[in-house]
């Protein structure tokens, strides 16, 4: 029997409401439209991902369930948490990354440095005098800040919260000074003036924010920090299946409808092939291996 021939679940690490579900729920609508059968969401957030993760890793190899993952679930949690329920390469079969989000590096209006340039300068002025707020120990943020340090070579100390809302409640109190946020978020803070954006951490500029430059080009040449979302099946499902869901990914992905509002949410649209996909894992994962070894960052 063709694949499809019966609905597809598509398991969302987040809750209901979080951007990798907005995203998924956004993609399920149009994948539904296309292929003639339903694509059901099912929200399993908690445990870092490790419950969406297993369960989908343990599911049978045939198409019909897939994971909605992050960088987090398949590159960060594996190389910081001591004990991972799942192996993110031998567990799961890519098929595509759908989307990359972008960070902002973002300072309290009390700060008074206006660029990246002038941001390192005062933290080398003042050696662990600065601090910076992320979502928890591990998250991107953490370890985005972690990679910035080590490349400017200044000393910032880190000041991790319970999750993305309460470190940037801190922000806005002035309790922290500096932090990394996802575009989604953190542009419309700046554009508020709430708070201050000096740069963007991608590769390539937002299209939220598309005259703010990023860290590399503001005097920090060579960082690059994103996250994506991306979809996988278990490890075993058939070559066809695989071609056959990135097909249709990279048909919802590129139309341009689409593809125009998902960067009104502040995503980059990619829709990649498996192998390439892959790869990024693999890059990503060595990049954060050494950024996790040299900071020492830990858990707790």
């Amino acid at each position: 029997m063709p694949f499809p021939s019966k609905p597809i679940r598509l398991i969302v690490t987040s809750p209901s409401g979080g951007s990798n579900d907005i995203l998924n729920r956004t993609l399920g609508a149009r994948l539904s439209e296309n292929i003639g059968q339903p694509v059901l969401i099912d929200n399993r957030p908690g445990a870092s991902g490790f419950v969406a993760a297993e369960m989908v890793a343990k599911s049978p190899p045939d198409g019909y369930t897939l994971l909605a993952a992050t960088e987090a679930t398949l590159v960060t949690n594996p190389l910081f948490f001591p004990k991972v329920p799942y192996h993110p390469e031998r567990d799961f079969a890519p098929v595509t990354i759908a989307v990359e989000v972008s960070y902002v590096l973002l300072v309290h209006p009390s700060v008074p440095a206006k660029t990246v340039e002038e941001l390192i300068a005062l933290a080398r002025a003042k050696p662990g005098q600065l601090n910076y707020a992320s979502s928890g120990n591990g998250s991107s943020f953490h370890l985005g800040m972690e990679l910035f340090k080590r490349m400017a070579d200044v000393d910032i100390v880190h000041v991790p919260f319970k999750g993305s809302a309460l470190s940037v409640n801190a922000m806005l109190a002035g309790e922290v000074q500096i932090m990394l946020n996802g575009t989604p978020n953190g542009v419309p803070l700046a554009k508020s003036g709430k708070l201050r954006a000096l740069a963007v951490a991608g590769a390539r500029r937002s299209p939220l924010a598309p005259d703010l430059p990023t860290i590399a080009e503001s005097g920090l040449p060579g960082y690059e920090m994103s996250g994506w979302f991306g979809t996988v099946a278990p490890a075993g499902t058939p070559p066809t299946v695989i071609a056959r869901l990135n097909s249709e990914y990279l048909r919802v992905l590129h139309s341009p409808a689409l593809r125009e509002r998902l960067e009104g949410y502040g995503f980059e649209v990619i829709g990649n092939a498996p192998e390439e996909f892959a790869s990024r894992m693999r890059e990503d994962a060595r990049k954060l291996a050494r950024v996790i070894r040299e900071s020492g960052a830990k858990t707790e």
